[in-house]
């Protein structure tokens, strides 16, 4: 799989750009790539997202309905986001969702963060996504199966304003805290992680070269 480091990009200009970088994959024009990024303030959500859920209409930060499964999540300097195009039908049956997070897990925990995964109880708001053993939200999931591949991904909070967070409800989940990176370092007494010390351990872990 090809790593593409990005900067800061727009939310609009990258949602443009991963319907064309789909269209590649499907037209077998590009290999699979991992793109490693950032955006400006912006809350995107799913379709299924209840409207209460998001910040008041007076909020600064614009929201945004995006194609993929999930609900509400904000995206903003400090937040590590990465898009995966996959061509799931050449990569054979694998389940997608639980890879990253057992491949974001494995990335963290090699930077001294010891995170777990969650199933989901029948009937509950789904816990997809990485969390500490003590039930925080570290890192979101949310993705789109068309014509076998994949695009959107996942974001882990680098060292965002997570003051944002407190605005609306993340990930349809009303009584989870959302944490950083930088705030677990903070409380083990260890030096925060870079941006890139992040994408280098996310890209190895998912093999993206």
């Amino acid at each position: 799989m090809q790593r593409v480091d990005l900067g800061e990009v727009e939310y609009d200009v990258a949602a443009k750009d991963m319907r064309g970088w789909v269209e590649e994959r499907v037209e077998d024009r590009a290999e699979d790539r991992l793109f490693l990024l950032s955006h400006p303030p912006v809350i995107t959500y799913g379709p299924r997202t209840v409207l209460d859920d998001l910040p008041a209409e007076a909020a600064a930060i614009p929201s945004v309905q995006v194609d993929r499964g999930g609900f509400a999540t904000y995206h903003g300097p400090g937040q590590l986001v990465g898009y995966l195009v996959i061509n799931l039908r050449q990569r054979g049956p694998v389940d997608i969702v639980r890879w990253v997070e057992n491949g974001l897990i494995d990335a963290l925990g090699s930077l001294g963060f010891p995170l777990v995964r969650r199933d989901t109880p029948k009937g509950a708001s789904s816990l997809v996504g990485v969390w500490t053993e003590d039930g925080r939200k570290l890192c979101s999931i949310g993705m789109r199966i068309r014509r076998g591949v994949t695009s959107h991904g996942f974001s882990v909070n680098v060292d965002p304003d997570m003051t944002v967070f407190h605005t609306f409800t993340s990930c349809g989940l009303h009584d989870v805290t959302m944490v950083s990176l930088a705030e677990l370092a903070a409380e083990q007494d260890l030096a925060a992680p870079t941006d890139a010390d992040v994408r280098d351990a996310i890209a190895n872990s998912l093999g993206a070269r």
